[in-house]
């Protein structure tokens, strides 16, 4: 478990890639170009948020694709893909040409469960299925089977100059093992552990058997890992926001201090019907944020990280989040950069 003198072994961060809707090409340029300021800062990972009729990164695979061409040695990850929106077997073919393409270094992350506002979507997305889609665990078994390798069909060989497999081409040997799931339940991350994914808690929780973010987020690690054949080795990553100041400017730090001072009422008790609870912010200079962090029961039950920049900032704000994840919080922390 990590404490003061372990070291963080993996550091990573997630954007959610914000464009305006007038001039979509800017916002992702930017996130692109954040992803290459990942590698020159050393960082290990980076993931992009996934957002269906937003203005945020709908197509991540394409995305990050993209990234594969202009990075050569960071992760690249994905928290997470709803598979709601997703057929499994077209999805398994995606994945694994990015993963190719990166010369297998595609994390992705997967969640399931209906569509966001599915009532209001489902005749555009399953306009002749939309009762009878299966939203349940299986959806992933299928994607984990297809990537692993299982059949996807009965039909192979050679028809005229044409040959087929009855596997997903490409087959990107070791992806099986680099598939996520996000899960905000104890459900969820039991599932995970049982078929052999790796955990990525999430800053959002369900309040089962507390009100305290932090033993939720624990309770989940420590469900993961018990049901997983890697037992206290499966690889977890943490999630939540983080916002160091070292660097800021004035401006920027008065900005944080409001973005972080609207978002604290919903961390105190359970949200909605779902009674969902959210984590604090962790703002201010990085030796602060690393104490909180040494003093949260889930991070020292982990050794990886995927810090979350905040949603709304512009680009010269995230660049110097990173620079100070990088430069201050992550050596405070223990790790070194790549």
């Amino acid at each position: 478990m990590p404490v003061p003198s372990t070291p963080l072994r993996k550091l990573g961060f997630l954007t959610i890639g914000l464009f305006d809707g007038d001039d979509p090409r800017a916002g992702h340029e930017s996130t692109l170009e954040i992803i290459e300021l990942g590698e020159r800062l050393g960082f290990d990972s980076a993931w992009v948020r996934h957002r269906h009729l937003q203005y945020g990164i709908s197509s991540p695979v394409a995305v990050l694709a993209a990234a594969t061409q202009r990075t050569t040695r960071i992760e690249l990850g994905t928290a997470v893909i709803p598979l709601g929106w997703e057929n499994p077997l077209r999805l398994a073919e995606d994945l694994a040409t990015v993963d190719i393409l990166s010369g297998g270094r595609l994390n992705p992350g997967l969640s399931v469960g209906p569509p966001m506002h599915y009532e209001q979507v489902k005749g555009a997305l399953y306009p002749d299925t939309a009762d009878t889609e299966d939203f349940s665990y299986e959806r992933v078994r299928r994607l984990l089977g297809f990537i692993r390798g299982e059949p996807a069909t009965d039909f192979s060989g050679v028809e005229g100059f044409e040959v087929f497999s009855d596997r997903v081409q490409p087959h990107a040997t070791g992806l099986g093992r680099r598939l996520w799931y996000g899960g905000a339940s104890l459900r969820s991350a039991r599932w995970a552990g049982e078929n052999g994914m790796n955990f990525l808690t999430s800053s959002v929780v369900k309040a089962e058997e507390s009100t305290d973010f932090a033993e939720i987020q624990l309770s989940h690690i420590r469900e993961f890992r018990a049901h997983h054949p890697d037992g206290d080795r499966a690889r977890v990553s943490q999630g939540l926001v983080v916002i160091p100041t070292d660097s800021a400017t004035a401006d920027q730090r008065a900005r944080y201090e409001e973005y972080a001072r609207k978002r604290t009422p919903r961390t105190a008790t359970p949200q909605g019907p779902g009674r969902m609870m959210f984590a604090p912010d962790l703002f201010g200079p990085a030796a602060e944020i690393a104490e909180r962090l040494y003093a949260h029961p889930a991070f020292r039950e982990i050794d990886e990280v995927a810090f979350a920049l905040p949603f709304t900032f512009g680009h010269d704000d995230y660049v110097q989040i990173l620079t100070d994840i990088a430069g201050a919080l992550g050596p405070a922390l223990g790790w070194h950069r790549a």
